[in-house]
């Protein structure tokens, strides 16, 4: 009798283990996000990028983009896309599923974003270059300061 009670309790502790796990997952995407992508989105399922009529989905890291007459989803964007500075095109945030499925409707809602470029993203590759730039100059000021002290002195 005793084990079949201790058996008893067993099982219902694996149950409730199991029930305490479900409610714990939590989906955020924060360490996810693209260096490229825009600022102040905490969740992103996908990008929509007007310029060039393409998805991107934020979890697989993948495009889709329509080739052909089919949407195809890759891990790289086909050449004919080679020209367009991902840092600088504006993205359009879509929680919803295969937003491709809707396309005629996204793509008439967001065309006019084609040629904006004000959008704040997370880190501008232009900026991390200008700073690398900046600490080595300053590095390199600081010595040329040391030089100039004599170097021009009675000039001033």
């Amino acid at each position: 009798m005793k084990r079949f009670f201790f058996a008893l309790i067993l099982i219902g502790l694996l149950t409730t283990v199991n029930r305490a796990e479900a409610q714990v997952s939590v989906n955020i995407n924060i360490g996810a996000q693209p260096m490229w992508g825009p600022v102040g989105h905490d969740y992103v399922r996908y990008y929509y990028l007007p310029e060039i009529d393409v998805y991107y989905d934020v979890p697989r890291r993948r495009y889709t983009y329509y080739h052909g007459n089919r949407w195809v989803t890759r891990a790289s964007l086909p050449s004919r896309y080679r020209h367009v500075d991902i840092y600088r095109t504006y993205k359009v945030v879509l929680n919803h599923d295969r937003p491709w499925r809707n396309h005629h409707n996204v793509r008439r809602q967001y065309s006019r974003y084609a040629s904006h470029r004000s959008q704040r993203i997370l880190r501008d590759h232009r900026e991390y270059r200008r700073d690398r730039f900046d600490r080595k100059h300053d590095k390199k000021h600081k010595r040329d300061n040391k030089s100039k002290r004599y170097h021009h002195r009675g000039r001033d």
